[in-house]
């Protein structure tokens, strides 16, 4: 099966990704067959991730920084990983960057790297009809916001809300949540994730 042109330069994407998902799993001395039990995902489907065969959803990275004890800013490339556990500033030049490129989501760490952080910041943006997906997703923490431009639905639990630039939010990442974009450009929240 051959792929649209314009997914092959969002093919590094996928395989820098699922090379970091591997190394920390086979790090934590985990199997494939265990992770997919502490996630509920399949071993084919993880497996296909870790080669880059398969691009993760927000809802799937979240499950397995969970299942690893990791947060989902530990899932940047390598190569954007700072190696300085102490550091204590980013400059904008410096900032990793998370493509979801398949969801129209991208997340630019803010805060310096340091694995097993408790507290990122990040700034989401969102493409057009960018999306979490249809399913609500959970993880461990919590998280807040503020819309800095466009429009984002949320979705917590059974309750739904339009959020428009300059308003922000606050809730339990245990609470099954998911978002999208409801604007027709582009929108940009700061988003804080807290474990």
């Amino acid at each position: 099966m051959s792929l649209p042109a314009a997914d092959l330069p969002h093919l590094h994407v996928d395989r820098e990704i699922g090379a970091r998902l591997r190394q920390l799993r086979r790090a934590r001395r985990l199997s494939l067959e265990e992770l997919a039990s502490r996630t509920g995902l399949s071993i084919g489907f993880l497996s296909q991730i870790e080669r880059g065969l398969s691009s993760p959803t927000l809802r799937v990275l979240a499950a397995v920084a969970d299942a690893l004890g990791t947060a989902i800013s530990d899932l940047f490339p390598a190569d954007q990983r700072q190696a300085d556990p102490t550091a204590t500033i980013v400059r904008q030049a410096d900032r990793g960057e998370l493509q979801l490129w398949r969801s129209g989501i991208r997340k630019q760490l803010l805060t310096p790297q340091a694995e097993g952080a408790k507290l990122n910041l990040f700034i989401v943006e969102m493409e057009p009809g960018a999306s979490t997906g249809d399913e609500h997703y959970i993880h461990n923490g919590e998280e807040a916001g503020l819309v800095l431009s466009g429009a984002m639905l949320l979705n917590v639990e059974n309750e739904s809300w339009v959020m428009r630039e300059g308003d922000s939010f606050r809730f339990l990442s245990s609470r099954p949540h998911r978002f999208a974009n409801q604007h027709d450009g582009v929108t940009r929240v700061l988003w804080v994730n807290c474990l």
